[in-house]
């Protein structure tokens, strides 16, 4: 039995990478994540006999309990190629993001686990020319760890989403790890026709004329300046772009379903609903573009469920990687 911790938890998608590779060999012995609306998402998905942890800084290493598998995807917002790209330097609400995974060193140096596992946006490798990534490699390594890293792009492993991640495995020096490979994957032949919802979605989710009209001139602003900026619609058959927080994640993934008849508007629009069949996805197809089986409960409103699955990861990739995880430890144990 494995015991692991999940930091930054947000909605648990690392954690259900795991539990699908390692079954009944894993168990969650700490969670934190402060985010009120994700906690919630968690707890309706995962039935803890403890409570999630806030804020990771208010809390003692010594009061977590011992573990072997450290799971943490500490926030990206720092080294977000959409973003400022502050780094080290960029403060949140109080909170320094781009120092919080140094709360995963912290930790980890006191505890020692097995592995250490982290997830990150691509851009955290060009982040200061380089050196941010090297600084992070390196605080792993003073504490006595093997660090692997790799690009992965979702689309190979079993779900239509062009999705750039750099993941992190680190193994504790005394492991061998020498024979661990991260995992290529070999599945990019699903589309989004293959996630989409087998009955008629409701009218919400069918954009308004006026809001259409809106996001096509604002292309065209974008186009006469140069830019390839705007919304995009989606073929059936092709890939989605990478789901993200913020209006753009959904109006960068736009499809054309025509199933609809009824287009009574059941919430306030302006305009009328389009007649091209022009509909976001649903946060049940997010879901399915980020690998979440569909016994995942979706309970909370839209706005907090595109938010949490734009920053959650994807399942099929960190399921990937923890075979590999799982195929190095139980290799060393029989040594």
């Amino acid at each position: 039995m494995y015991r692991s911790i999940d930091l930054f938890a947000g909605i648990g998608g690392i954690r259900k990478g795991f539990d699908h590779a390692f079954g009944e060999n894993i168990e969650t012995v700490f969670i934190s994540e402060w985010d009120k609306h994700a906690q919630k998402t968690y707890k309706i998905n995962y039935h803890d006999k403890f409570d999630i942890a806030g804020d990771i800084t208010k809390i003692s290493e010594e009061d977590i309990p011992p573990f072997d598998i450290c799971l943490a995807g500490f926030p990206c917002q720092a080294f977000s190629l959409a973003g400022k790209r502050m780094g080290f330097d960029d403060d949140y609400k109080g909170l320094c993001r781009g120092t919080l995974f140094q709360e995963v060193v912290r930790i980890c140096e006191f505890h020692k686990p097995k592995v250490i596992f982290c997830e990150n946006v691509k851009g955290l490798l060009i982040h200061d020319k380089g050196r941010t990534f090297k600084i992070i490699k390196k605080a792993f390594e003073q504490i006595g760890y093997t660090v692997y890293d790799q690009v992965l792009n979702s689309k190979n492993f079993g779900v239509p989403q062009n999705r750039e991640r750099i993941y992190i495995v680190a193994f504790r020096n005394d492991i061998d790890s020498s024979e661990f490979v991260f995992p290529m994957g070999d599945r990019s032949d699903t589309c989004i026709k293959d996630i989409m919802e087998t009955q008629v979605v409701s009218v919400k989710y069918y954009l308004s004329t006026r809001y259409l009209d809106t996001l096509k001139k604002h292309k065209e602003r974008h186009a006469a300046k140069g830019n390839g900026f705007g919304y995009e619609i989606r073929r059936l058959e092709d890939q989605a772009g990478a789901i993200v927080c913020g209006g753009m994640g959904r109006e960068r993934n736009l499809i054309i379903d025509d199933r609809l008849t009824d287009f009574k508007p059941v919430t306030h629009i302006k305009g009328e609903v389009n007649r091209e069949g022009i509909r976001k996805l649903t946060p049940r197809e997010w879901a399915r573009l980020q690998g979440f089986p569909d016994d995942f409960k979706l309970e909370l409103a839209d706005t907090h469920l595109y938010k949490q699955f734009g920053n959650t990861v994807t399942v099929n990739v960190i399921e990937a990687i923890a075979k590999e995880i799982r195929r190095v430890l139980e290799s060393d144990q029989r040594k």
